[in-house]
């Protein structure tokens, strides 16, 4: 076989087992362990056949290709076993005393820590306190996400008003009381999936240290060396933080700060969320933590140091350049000192990612083979999902490696000196520097390490604005497939951050860790930077948000940006043109007119409803807030509506309580042009936001696209002035906004909290039966009267509620009561993001269920 034909079957083998794992995510269940081990052994008999030679070439060639695609899949699915243990239900929600280890450097929140742990022994409390050993290999993962949190803290479960923990640090052995739970976050359309993150990050359970009264104290049981570099990295946030951050700073200052710490040791929870919506505006999020990019900078520079003392060194009599390459010693000096700063980054996956290409590209080197730029790519990418195949589902896998791959295909000098380079087995390896470019991002150094290394100015710069440029073009359509969101100044933005942070800014905050004088100039010099990037972000037309297009229109979109940034001829970039403009302009379907949909959100334990008709949207409620740093604005409903492509025309706020109102300060701040509907005080500091805000009253109404809207509560209080005044003040639950929504085939009532009391003064007045009931107060016992259900008849009834709530919403006797009348009860817990239609009236689409993989949480009937 000629080394072409062997490149090229190596190629289509890499591509087979890509395909294979990609297979294998689509999953709903993981087949038992020994049907993926009888795969494997199927796979190494199915091997040995074709080996054998039986069958002809045609044949042969595409078993072959299907052995691959098969061997990706059951390697992946044996993998995934690998960390499929979960906790046990009966211990979901109980008191556990655990001893264990932390395991990483603890994420510093408002009033408290968040921090891995290694459950090393437990103990289930009974009763009395007495204490029952548990299983660990059956009942418990070894590896949970805690928090522990003080006064005011916030965590899934409710409010813990204990004291502000103790600072907890890596490697510490403590003895805790603990509650955990199983992995379980929000499922909405869009959105980022958190449950897939836990399971990549190996993590199958979370929870909270409980602090009561009666609850033992925590223990800190000693110090280990078991992780020292966490606890290094730890020491070294710190001491940085203190340095930068300490008593007196003014809150800039302090923001640089979290900056510095997020470039130095990976800490990204330092850099505040004001900070990243700027760095997202203008594209440069990636370099504003530990990315391949950073590790790929170390790398080269590593290695062209090490090749330089390594040639000088034989002037100094050593032998040892005569007998190993200087390129060959830097690229293997390079890759390890990279690991080194990537496991002291904290070993992140993007970091994990670009030490896997990185390793790659070096053993493709020393093989000493032209091995075409492709075949590195693939090689690269297969070795990548081979360790962590879910970053097949991760957008830093796709934009790194189709970044690279674009610009190896449209760089004219690269394809000009493989054309000159001398054909057949004997052809020259590419340079360190060539085989590099299969890494993340590193083509951006390929200028700016030019324009070190004393080449002039006009030629580096316009190499990296060409590059740049490239990669903007290219990955438009990802980005919105991704994030639904396009920087348009972000080619300017990466030309001055890229190398200003990757060549000034980065090294001198890695010096600080020795002399702490640099981090000084390294907040020096990140300041001006700050200053242009948040001036760039106030551009009107700084990013672009539109809907998220289908996967198949990003793919026709992207076919076509690469066909304009290969070179071809103009005629042909012009026909690339039409292939992206579906995508560009994609718009999410919307009710016909007379026709509405609901689309419920799974925030937790809140009310966020989503109300659509042909040409409006109102947003009934906006979550609750999860912590003084996190609310559901933020985490879900912004990107919800911006991937959608929505513009609010109203926001209504059913009453003031937080979990109702917690995300309506991100929803104003982003959908401008949203009317404020509230039944708040006059003095709420949210009305602020928009002065001319209107109080909703019973008797309201208006009618949008055929679709009629109705305020049904709360009613205009009647009497004497002095009356009034004399009257005790209502309760929030008691002052509930309710929207009845009517169109030509199905209907819908939003109740906010109110409770019996409202619910039958509102039967008084004349209900009339409708399709779809949001439940009141998330199924409270104190809701749902019998005679509200009788009155209204609702064929389907949705329960906004957070999974294992302090409150145990929704109560057993209403979820009683609710099928006792044949109403369908739809929970967000079990069903995620539920969306109805007017026009199917008596079904709901969950997205839990149209979403579901293998990763997934599933709640026991």
């Amino acid at each position: 076989m000629t080394s072409m034909a062997w490149a090229r079957a190596l190629g289509w083998s890499l591509l087979a087992w890509c395909l294979g794992v990609a297979l294998q995510l689509q999953q709903v269940e993981l087949w038992p362990v020994l049907g993926y081990g009888a795969g494997l052994a199927l796979a190494c008999a199915w091997a040995w056949v074709l080996h054998r030679g039986y069958g002809g070439q045609r044949f042969r060639s595409m078993a072959w290709a299907m052995l691959w695609v098969w061997t990706g899949l059951v390697v992946t699915g044996l993998h995934a076993h690998s960390r499929s243990s979960a906790i046990a239900p009966a211990l979901e929600g109980v008191d556990l005393e655990v001893v264990g280890l932390v395991q990483a450097m603890p994420q510093r929140q408002a009033q408290g820590w968040r921090f891995r742990f290694r459950i090393e022994q437990a103990w289930q409390v009974g009763p009395a306190g007495a204490l029952q050993p548990v299983n660990l290999s059956a009942q418990l993962p070894s590896q949970v996400y805690l928090g522990w949190y003080g006064q005011e803290g916030v965590h899934d479960s409710g409010w813990n008003a204990s004291p502000l923990p103790e600072p907890v640090k890596a490697g510490e052995r403590w003895r805790l009381r603990v509650r955990l739970k199983a992995p379980h976050g929000h499922m909405n359309p869009r959105v980022f999936d958190h449950e897939l993150w836990l399971w990549e990050q190996g993590i199958r359970a979370t929870g909270y240290v409980r602090q009561r009264a009666k609850d033992p104290p925590p223990q800190r049981l000693g110090s280990t060396w078991i992780h020292p570099i966490e606890g290094w990295r730890q020491t070294v946030r710190d001491r940085l933080l203190t340095h930068l951050a300490g008593p007196g700073t003014d809150a800039e200052a302090a923001r640089r700060a979290g900056v510095l710490a997020a470039l130095v040791v990976g800490d990204q929870a330092a850099i505040e969320r004001s900070d990243w919506d700027v760095f997202r505006a203008t594209g440069v999020a990636h370099l504003m933590s530990i990315s391949g990019l950073h590790v790929t900078m170390f790398a080269w520079l590593a290695s062209a140091c090490v090749a330089w003392a390594w040639r000088q060194s034989a002037r100094l009599g050593f032998v040892g350049p005569l007998h190993w390459p200087a390129v060959h010693v830097g690229a293997i000096a390079g890759l390890l000192l990279a690991s080194l700063y990537a496991v002291f980054s904290g070993w992140g996956l993007p970091a994990q990612r670009t030490c896997w290409m990185l390793g790659v590209v070096v053993v493709l080197k020393l093989s000493a083979r032209d091995w075409p730029g492709v075949l590195v790519w693939l090689t690269a990418g297969a070795v990548v999902l081979a360790w962590d195949p879910w970053a097949l589902l991760q957008p830093g896998f796709w934009l790194s490696f189709v970044a690279v791959g674009i610009l190896m295909a449209s760089d004219p000098s690269r394809r000009q000196r493989l054309e000159d380079a001398p054909k057949g087995d004997g052809a020259a390896a590419p340079s360190w520097r060539e085989g590099a470019q299969a890494t993340p991002l590193l083509h951006r150094l390929g200028a700016v390490w030019r324009l070190a290394g004393g080449m002039g100015v006009l030629r580096p710069v316009g190499a990296l604005l060409r590059e740049q440029a490239t990669v903007t073009v290219a990955l438009a359509p990802l980005t919105l497939l991704f994030f639904g969101q396009v920087s348009l100044v972000g080619l300017l933005a990466n030309v001055l951050a890229i190398p200003w942070v990757t060549l000034v800014i980065t090294p001198l905050a890695m010096l600080g860790v020795m002399v702490s004088g640099f981090w000084d100039l390294a907040s020096m010099a990140l300041r001006p930077m700050s200053g242009i990037l948040g001036w760039l972000s106030d551009w009107p037309w700084a990013s672009v948000s539109r809907a998220m297009p289908p996967w198949w229109l990003a793919a026709l979109a992207l076919l076509g940006a690469v066909g304009l940034v290969l070179r071809m001829p103009l005629s042909w970039k012009l026909l690339c043109l039409p292939l992206m403009w579906p995508a560009l302009f994609w718009t999410d379907a919307r009710p016909l007119h007379g026709q509405v949909e609901l689309l419920a959100a799974d925030v937790g334990q809140g009310n966020a409803v989503l109300v659509r008709t042909a040409w409006h949207s109102l947003l009934f409620d906006a979550g609750p807030r999860y912590s003084s740093e996190s609310d559901a604005g933020h985490r879900v409903l912004v990107p919800l509506l911006a991937q959608m492509g929505e513009r609010l025309d109203v926001l209504m706020l059913s009453h003031r309580d937080s979990d109702h109102t917690g995300g309506a300060a991100a929803v104003l701040a982003m959908q401008k042009g949203a009317a404020l509907w509230t039944s708040l005080e006059d003095e709420h500091p949210l009305h602020a936001l928009r002065p001319a805000w209107t109080r909703c009253q019973a008797g309201q109404s208006w009618v949008w696209d055929g679709v009629r809207f109705e305020v049904l509560h709360p009613f205009v209080a009647e009497g004497p002035s002095a009356e009034l005044a004399r009257r005790p003040k209502p309760k929030p639950n008691e002052l509930s906004c309710v929207l009845h929504i009517v169109s030509a085939k199905g209907s819908a009532l939003l109740t906010g909290d109110i409770e019996h009391a409202q619910e039958w003064t509102l039967v008084q007045q004349g209900l009339a039966p409708v399709d779809v009931l949001l439940a009141p107060h998330h199924g409270s016992k104190t809701s749902s009267s019998l005679p509200f259900l009788l009155a209204l008849q609702p064929r389907l009834a949705l329960v906004q509620a957070g999974y294992r709530n302090r409150f145990g919403h929704p109560a057993p006797e209403v979820v009683a009561r609710y099928r006792a009348q044949g109403i369908a009860l739809v929970e967000s817990t079990r069903c995620g993001a539920a969306t109805w239609r007017s026009q199917a009236p008596d079904s709901v689409e969950c997205e839990r269920s149209q979403r579901r993989r293998y990763w997934h949480h599933v709640i026991p009937p």
